[in-house]
Order: C-alpha cells, then structure tokens, then sequence
C-alpha cells in the first residue's frame, strides 16, 4: 500500500506560530497597546513622526514577541547563563569605554549604540531561575547567599554608571526570583520594617537633611535632589519640583472624565516636561480623567493576573520563577511611573509600559510578553 503525504498549507504551517499563545494575555496587552496609541496621537501631536514612530516600535515590539514565543522554555534555560555573562561583560565596558551624555556613561558604541543594561532586565530573572532550577529541593541559606551575589554585580555597575532607577528596576526584578524562590519570611519581614523606619525618619527629619549643605553618603547630589522634591517639591517649584508640580496639576485637572483627546491643556501648553514618554501617564490622566484612569489600571492589572496565572501553571521550577519575575516587572514599572509622576516616589525615569514612546523599552516589553506566552505555549512539553 502506498502511503500518502500531504504537503500542509501555507495557512497550516502559519497557523503553528499561533497554536498556545494565551488569548487573555494578548487581548490584555492589546488594550494598554491601543490606550499607548491613543494618547500617543494626543501627546505627540505637535511632533510630526512621534505617533508614527511609537506604532512602528510597537509593531517590532510584536515581532519580536512572536520571535520569543517559538523559544522553549528549555532553550531559554540553556542561554541564561551565556545571556548573563554577556550582559555583565559588557556593563563592564561601558563603564571603561562607555560613551557619556549628561554626566552619565550608559551607552556603548559597537558599530550601532546600545544600553546594556536593557540586557539585563531579561538577563538578570533568566540567570537567577537557571540558578535556583539547580536546586533539587529547598534552597539553602548558601543559594540565596550567591543569587544575591550574581544580582548584585551587575546592580552595582549600572549604579556606578550612574542609573540609579534602572538599577533599582533591575534590582526587584531579582529580588522577585528569590522570593518566588522560597525566601522565608523571617527575613523578609525585618528588612520591610526596616524600609519603612526609614521612610518615616526621612519624611521627619526633611528639613534637616535636605538643607544645601547637607551630604548624602553613597549618593549624587542630583539623586539626593530627587528625593528632596519629592519630600517637598514647592522648594524648587522652576526647577527640581517643576516635573512633580506640573505631573500632580495635570493628573488632578482632569477631574472624574477628563477634558477629552487633544483638549489637555497642561499636555499642548507643554506644562508636562516629557509628555510622551516618562510623564505620559500625566497627559492621559488630564485628557481621560479618573474613569479613563481606571480603565488603564484595570488593563494593567488583568495582565499582572494572567502573567501570574501562567507562572502558577507553568510545570518546571524554572518557568514558574521566570514567569512570575517577568510579570511583576510590569508590575513594578507601571507602579514606579504612576507613583513618580503622582508625586508619591521620586522622578527616575522609568517608562510606562505599553503606553510611553521609546523603542528599546518597547522591546523589553516585547521580549517579557515572548517569554510568558513561550511558558504558555510550551507548558505541555516542559518535564516536570
């Protein structure tokens, strides 16, 4: 009997691409993508190719989504550690042959310019996952003790570069892997009350500490700066304060619905310093009121659910760990952004995802929703 092949399609074979990806987590992201296109139009509208450029981003941002999602999960295991080593070396380089723009040397010229510490915030929970995958059963005191030493290198060379919000960034995203590691509580709980002790000490003690010639052990004078606006930002109102003064005006002017697409006035007066890309949140804010608001924060918060929702599904020790960092760095980003542009956390220039105008952000943001849609893809071949 002569067997038959049939050769499939091209729609068959296209249609393989698409087998696994999560529809929740796609129509999620689609939301906050049509939200950042939305006021993107606004915000940009007096910049001729900003909307044009930002939709292009985010078309790139979707490939290489769908690039990353044919990655399984195993494959991703075995270039954690070549990832991370790369991404380290070349924080080294920067910081030795780096090129400087405003005081700082972030960037490095290999032919094209590029920010290698973007790396990292891929490199950094993939490097950690792998690690703690190499525990047959509960980590011991001596795995946490060298995660923290693999996430503080390269935390402490884009400090120095310096980047104090991406290396904070960075930062919590690690932390996220050793907490979803096995942390015990009794370790965490003491440093969170910590934090806390010395939040309320420095709120209380602002006059003191925030004088000009007061120093700040371990910290730049423009970071010290940061911190003092924001403890009280009306003592430089036209200057330090002037983005956290302008950001609170914008957001409470647009009252319960907002004054509309193109009406916001802050926005196209250009009250709002950076409206399109780290204080973008202010000119939606202003232009879709609280309910518009709400909207947005809804769609964030349904994506860090769904993320969450496959990292507990996902069947290998590493998945779960990268699965679980991976969405509460969209968690930490969307909180940063709204709180320094609200005037609850200093202004340190963190993007909001999906929403603000930049296309090495954008790809971040492609390259996490990749790997998340790659766990769900890939759930059923992963061994448990």
């Amino acid at each position: 009997m002569n067997a038959v092949f049939q050769t499939p399609s091209l729609w068959q074979r296209a249609k393989q691409v698409f087998v696994g990806f999560d529809g929740l987590l796609l129509a999620a992201a689609a939301m906050l993508a049509v939200a950042g296109l939305v006021i993107m139009y606004s915000a940009g509208l007096d910049q001729a190719t900003r909307f044009i450029d930002h939709g292009r981003n985010l078309l790139l941002a979707v490939g290489v989504m769908f690039l990353v999602a044919q990655i399984s999960p195993q494959r991703l295991q075995a270039l954690a550690v070549p990832t991370y080593a790369l991404g380290v070396a070349l924080l080294a380089a920067t910081l030795m042959f780096g090129v400087s723009k405003k005081g700082a040397t972030r960037w490095l010229d290999l032919g094209v310019v590029i920010q290698p510490s973007e790396i990292l915030k891929v490199a950094m929970p993939l490097m950690l996952a792998w690690w703690f995958q190499r525990c047959e059963s509960a980590p011991r005191t001596l795995d946490f003790v060298v995660a923290a030493v693999l996430l503080a290198l390269p935390v402490g060379l884009i400090a120095k570069q310096p980047d104090l919000g991406t290396s904070l960034l960075i930062l919590s995203t690690g932390l996220y892997v050793i907490f979803f590691a096995g942390l015990t509580w009794r370790l965490i709980i003491p440093v969170l009350v910590m934090v806390i002790l010395a939040i309320v000490t420095l709120i209380a003690s602002e006059g003191l500490i925030c004088k000009p010639e007061a120093k700040w052990p371990l910290l730049r004078d423009y970071q010290k700066h940061r911190v003092c606006t924001l403890l009280d930002p009306t003592t430089d109102p036209l200057g330090k304060g002037f983005h956290t003064i302008q950001g609170m005006i914008a957001v409470g002017s647009g009252g319960l619905i907002g004054k509309g697409l193109t009406k916001g006035t802050q926005t196209h007066l250009e009250f709002i310093p950076e409206r399109t890309t780290d204080f973008i949140f202010a000119a939606f804010a202003e232009e879709f009121g609280l309910l518009g608001s709400a909207v947005l924060l809804l769609g964030f918060t349904f994506l860090i659910l769904r993320g969450l929702m496959i990292a507990s599904a996902a069947p290998s020790q590493f998945a779960r760990l990268l699965a679980g960092a991976i969405t509460m760095s969209f968690f930490t980003y969307a909180f940063v952004n709204m709180g320094m542009v609200s005037g609850i956390l200093p202004v340190v220039g963190v993007p909001l995802p999906f929403i603000s105008y930049g296309g090495t952000a954008m790809i971040t943001v492609g390259m996490g929703l990749g790997i998340l849609m790659s766990i769900s893809k890939h759930r059923q071949l992963v061994p448990s």
